[in-house]
């Protein structure tokens, strides 16, 4: 058996460790070591991925139909009308070319990253939802990303089961609520992170099974409780009453009072639950996943975020954000669904033995193919027998590693390596990456990464966000006809600085009596991702007194938050 080997990243310099396990899987799947570290890994796959509601109007290229899309109009790709991607209108073979042994080969998939159409939006099963997009079996949904089976919901993000809810981050099987995430089997819970079970209640962090609560953290099985202490009945209402949650100034107030609340509470050290042989946070039902994140129903994983939820991912490192009901995955996103060995694969369904492709749907040995469906044996999108096709990849594989590519930075692309970031069809700012390895404009271009300039709106702001009436009692449905300035306008606005309510929102708050947000939906999706942990860990030892417990966790040495283990956490909280 290997020993555990250190490496030197090319990208951050940073060393890194593989152990002798990981050498069995590179083994199993016939791949080389990696020559970036973890991290560095994590973020070339996300730049590949934006989740951010940000839609343009584009034209398709084959019909020139007007079209709600998810690529910025500076990006390389070409857009089709999904409609008409998905139909046999058009064949993507016909833009299969030789393999070039003069060229490397990650410069001739670029060119067909230029050349082959995309669609507009990536969506299945959608009803009455143009603006979402990575979603599947929605209704009546309004800026919503990578989601499924909800309805009536707008403005968030990584949700399932969801409906007639605004404003909420991976969040499922709840009903009527607002600006929570990490929460589960809920109703009508508002401004909460990381509960289950919870009823009609506002400002929650780690609750489970509690019901017309206010401000509390770590409760169990509670009712009638604000700020961790219990009332009657009468008196809860009526406190309730007296805080006027309508108000904008009063909901800001509270806020304000709840964090006072939040950084007295106990922080489990990660959140993992029913798991065995963990390392991460945010794991679930799971077994033998290390160093994942937002993970449940998985097993045999390392360096994973974001997959299972209900259709486990197995044997897998390197994946996601989104890889589910697969195994034998490595250096793959948004791949799945019955699938099998995909290896550096970007959407990516019902296939398998995939590498270096895009989107793809009911395939098997396909190497470095665009926008196929039910092929097999192709290779640059160009048809060939199989022994031809069994004949021909290893040859690629040897040139890969002959003729590697190289970027502006020097950092070199052999076989065994992701899509350099460049390749993205996303502005960087625009793609997850930049919400957990934020770069500026200059450090982006320094780096060689793809940077589109923000567009200007075309509509001027007839209200600012500052000047709203502070009560939703003094709204009225004119408010629809309002485009509003952005608070943060001046100040990094995520988004194009002006905001327009629609009416399902609208009926919402004034229905839930919420004030008026005051920031536009990308700012507000930025504030909420603000709000998660990081996908890094540190060790650290439990903060309870005489406790020599150590572990690994997701709370950074310098932050505020009181961390214990397991143990201790369960003493106090349970």
């Amino acid at each position: 058996m290997l020993s555990s080997k250190t490496k030197i990243c090319q990208n951050c310099k940073n060393k890194f460790t593989i152990q002798p396990e990981d050498f069995e899987f590179y083994k199993k799947i016939d791949v080389p070591e990696p020559t970036f570290c973890p991290e560095c890994r994590m973020q070339r796959r996300m730049a590949f991925r934006k989740e951010s509601p940000i839609f343009y109007r584009r034209k398709c290229k084959a019909t020139n139909k007007d079209l709600i899309s998810f690529y910025h109009p500076k990006s390389p790709v070409k857009i089709y009308d999904q409609k008409y991607w998905w139909s046999d209108k058009w064949d993507p073979m016909e833009y299969g070319i030789d393999c070039d042994f003069n060229k490397t080969f990650f410069e001739q998939f670029y060119q067909l990253i230029k050349k082959v159409p995309f669609p507009a939006v990536f969506n299945d099963n959608v009803d009455k939802s143009d603006y979402c997009n990575a979603c599947t079996n929605i209704k009546n949904c309004y800026l919503v990303t990578n989601s499924g089976y909800g309805e009536n919901a707008a403005y968030s993000n990584r949700i399932v089961k969801v409906k007639d809810s605004l404003d909420v981050y991976i969040t499922d099987n709840s009903e009527l609520c607002y600006q929570d995430l990490y929460c589960s089997n809920s109703y009508k819970i508002f401004f909460s992170n990381h509960c289950d079970s919870c009823v009609e209640s506002w400002f929650l962090y780690d609750c489970r099974n509690c019901e017309h609560c206010f401000g509390c953290t770590n409760l169990r099985h509670k009712k009638y409780h604000i700020f961790n202490k219990p009332h009657s009945k009468e008196e809860y209402f009526k406190k309730l009453k007296e805080f006027d949650l309508g108000s904008y100034r009063n909901l800001v107030e509270q806020k304000k009072n709840f964090l006072d609340i939040y950084n007295k509470s106990i922080h489990k050290f990660a959140n993992i639950n029913k798991s065995v042989n963990i390392s991460g946070d945010e794991i679930a039902n799971s077994k033998n996943c290390y160093h994942c994140f937002d993970i449940k129903g998985c097993e045999d994983l390392k360096y994973v975020n974001w997959a299972g939820f209900g259709f486990p991912l197995k044997d897998a490192y390197d994946c996601g954000p989104g890889a589910f009901l697969a195994e034998l995955f490595y250096e793959s996103i948004d791949a799945g669904a019955e699938s099998s060995r995909n290896l550096f694969a970007n959407v990516s369904y019902y296939s398998s033995n995939i590498e270096y492709s895009f989107n793809l749907h009911s395939c098997s040995n396909l190497f470095g193919c665009i926008g196929l469906r039910h092929k097999k044996y192709c290779i640059l999108n160009k048809q060939y027998t199989k022994e031809e096709y069994k004949k021909l990849v290893p040859k690629i594989k040897e040139h890969m590693n002959q003729m590697p590519y190289k970027d502006k930075k020097g950092r070199i692309y052999k076989y065994g390596e992701f899509f350099p970031i460049e390749f993205s069809p996303f502005s960087y700012e625009e793609s997850i990456a930049q919400e957990h390895f934020a770069l500026s404009k200059n450090q982006t271009t320094e780096e060689g990464y793809p940077w589109f300039d923000k567009l200007k709106s075309e509509y001027q702001p007839t209200i600012k966000a500052k000047n709203l009436p502070d009560h939703i009692n003094d709204i009225n449905k004119d408010i629809l006809d309002d485009i509003i300035e952005c608070d943060n306008k001046g100040k990094n606005c995520a988004g194009s600085s002006v905001f327009r309510l629609i009416a399902q929102e609208l009926k919402f708050y004034q229905k839930q009596n919420i004030p008026l947000p005051r920031l536009c939906p990308s700012c507000r999706h930025r504030e909420r991702i603000k709000q998660r942990n990081p996908l890094k860990l540190w060790k650290r030892k439990c903060m309870k007194e005489g406790c020599p417990n150590t572990f690994q966790t997701i709370y950074a040495p310098d932050r505020k938050e009181i961390v214990y283990c397991e143990s201790c956490y369960n003493k106090e909280v349970s």
